[in-house]
């Protein structure tokens, strides 16, 4: 019998680029946060032996490549299990997108495959196998607001922040990883860090900065209780913003942002233009997510959220309202 589960999405609230690591990875510092956009995932274990990948996009490898291959090859010698395993993606979500849709598929399909074959592995055997297939895997395990460090596969749950509505925009623009890295280090290395030995830390004290941000962040939330039209800080929330938003509205305050976004933009104007109108729509913060294409805003209310979905379909943008999904609600929509 085949087990279906959901994939869902992710989004980044703030991403840091530090310095390129001795393993040709750069050591990142981001807020993952999970959201209800999904594809869908049906794993079968039958008689035989091998992998077989099924999917209704064209674009997504049904080969040993595939994120959803590599990870049933370890996981089958983790569960010491035989059989063959049929692996079908419904793709939903963008592929190469900024949202994780590749690493989550990843993810669902090994839980899928737990159930299927009615084995389980140890918490700690799953999120070592998902570091070993991919950066983006481990937050997958999780789930809600996370964060994560080294390459991205350090993941860590913090306090949730409210279920909030989100608008996901994925313009048809094709934003490759490996070049927007790549770009990243060549506008560092025109900075003043190259000629200026007092300063070539930059690079280790913008992550060590980005780290204080979060800490001073996560002891506020912490250590106090919300109160409606007041935030943290202190600062009145505008009316029609209320008790769910203020741990959010607390975090943007922080000035976070994905440094993504300074290479990108400048080589995808449009991308920015599709921030630009998330912010005039009322969205309390938007951003790139990950390296893009997709630009999402986080919105006060599902009706505001509708209306800037709305508005940049009208421009020809691809938007779905959706909105973000805390910890106990990823789980449950799982395994429900």
């Amino acid at each position: 019998m085949a087990i279906t589960v959901p994939s869902f999405a992710k989004i980044n609230l703030g991403l840091r680029i530090g310095a390129l690591r001795p393993d040709g990875f750069h050591e990142l510092r981001t807020v993952y946060q999970t959201i209800a956009l999904h594809d869908i995932i049906s794993v079968s274990v039958g008689r035989g032996s091998g992998i077989e990948i099924r999917c209704n996009d064209s674009r997504v490898p049904t080969d040993e490549s595939n994120t959803c291959y590599r990870i049933v090859e370890r996981a089958m010698v983790e569960l010491k299990a035989t059989g063959r395993v049929v692996i079908e993606i419904e793709k939903r979500l963008p592929v190469q997108g900024g949202l994780g849709g590749a690493s989550g598929n990843a993810v669902a399909t090994l839980l899928a495959l737990e159930r299927a074959s009615k084995k389980e592995m140890s918490a700690p055997a799953r999120l070592r196998i998902a570091a070993e297939v991919g950066s983006d895997l481990p937050l997958f395990l999780v789930g809600g607001t996370i964060l994560g460090a080294g390459r991205g596969e350090e993941v860590y749950p913090v306090p949730d922040l409210p279920a909030i509505p989100c608008v996901v925009a994925t313009p048809e623009i094709g934003v490759s990883t490996p070049k927007a890295f790549a770009d990243w280090d060549l506008l560092v290395s025109r900075g003043p860090q190259v000629t200026d030995k007092l300063t070539r830390p930059v690079a280790s004290d913008r992550m060590s900065e980005f780290g204080r941000v979060l800490s001073a962040w996560l002891s506020s939330q912490s250590q106090s209780k919300y109160k409606p039209g007041r935030a943290l800080s202190g600062v009145p929330v505008s009316k029609g913003r209320g008790r769910a938003e203020t741990p959010l509205l607390d975090l943007v305050r922080t000035g976070i942002e994905n440094d993504f976004e300074q290479v990108v933009f400048p080589k995808c104007p449009e991308l920015r233009e599709v921030k630009r109108v998330l912010v005039s729509a009322g969205a309390v913060y938007a951003s790139l997510s990950g390296s893009g294409s997709a630009t999402y805003g986080l919105f006060a209310s599902r009706e505001a959220a509708v209306k800037a979905a709305a508005r940049l379909r009208k421009d020809g943008i691809p938007a779905t309202a959706t909105t973000t999904l805390t910890r106990p609600q990823y789980w449950k929509k799982i395994f429900d």
